[in-house]
């Protein structure tokens, strides 16, 4: 049975995002995802303000964060953290892979915010954003790219600031995630690829035809 998780999303904890966490949980569940990862930038402060893990309708939430290095933009999951801002990307990897987390190159390619390709090439950075749901197709395809030619493993993750942008794209797992030690094993054991979600674009219909806005 496969498991369908937007791994990137942005409460209002972020100061770019207009998500509330009661409106990221709701809209979760109308998308039938199986789980919801907010991922604020340079904070895990969402763990304070909700219970992670399996909630009672069995939507599984995990908070992790998105951090800003001087090499780009990298999703954290695993060690609640305060890092540093700004630090290079093979001084948070490390602290990363020592802390037994896992580091994920976020939107490698977009303007301003890229992940440089010899992080990967040489070992540095194993797992990328391959499917962004705020990213070009471009941009996206670029980033795949790099499975091919170096074997790392790819995500996909709504990037959502606004409720319209939720579960457009996730990461579908092999095997079941239900709390933060699950996801980062099942990250580890590599068994996941990014996935469009189906349901978005059937609640996008059924707002349409109800007069819903969307």
């Amino acid at each position: 049975m496969p498991f369908l998780f937007d791994l990137h999303v942005h409460s209002l904890i972020s100061p770019c995002s207009m998500l509330p966490l009661e409106d990221i949980l709701a809209e979760a569940r109308l998308l039938n995802l199986d789980g919801v990862c907010i991922t604020d930038h340079n904070t895990t402060q969402a763990r304070h303000q909700i219970r992670e893990g399996v909630q009672d309708d069995g939507l599984c939430v995990i908070v992790g964060q998105e951090y800003s290095s001087l090499d780009g933009h990298f999703l954290i999951f695993g060690p609640h953290e305060e890092f540093e801002p700004y630090l290079p990307a093979p001084e948070i990897t490390r602290r990363v892979n020592r802390a037994g987390g896992v580091i994920i190159a976020s939107h490698p390619y977009r303007a301003m915010q890229k992940v440089d390709e010899k992080l990967v090439s040489r070992g540095i950075i194993s797992y990328a954003e391959g499917l962004n749901g705020r990213n070009s197709e471009l941009e996206n395809s670029l980033a795949q790219n790099w499975q091919e030619k170096h074997g790392i493993s790819l995500t996909g993750g709504s990037d959502a600031h606004c409720l319209e942008e939720l579960g457009r794209v996730g990461t579908l797992f092999t095997e079941p995630v239900r709390s933060r030690e699950d996801l980062v094993k099942a990250l580890k054991n590599r068994n996941f690829r990014p996935a469009r979600n189906p349901n978005y674009k059937q609640l996008v219909h059924w707002l349409e035809s109800y007069g819903g806005a969307v």
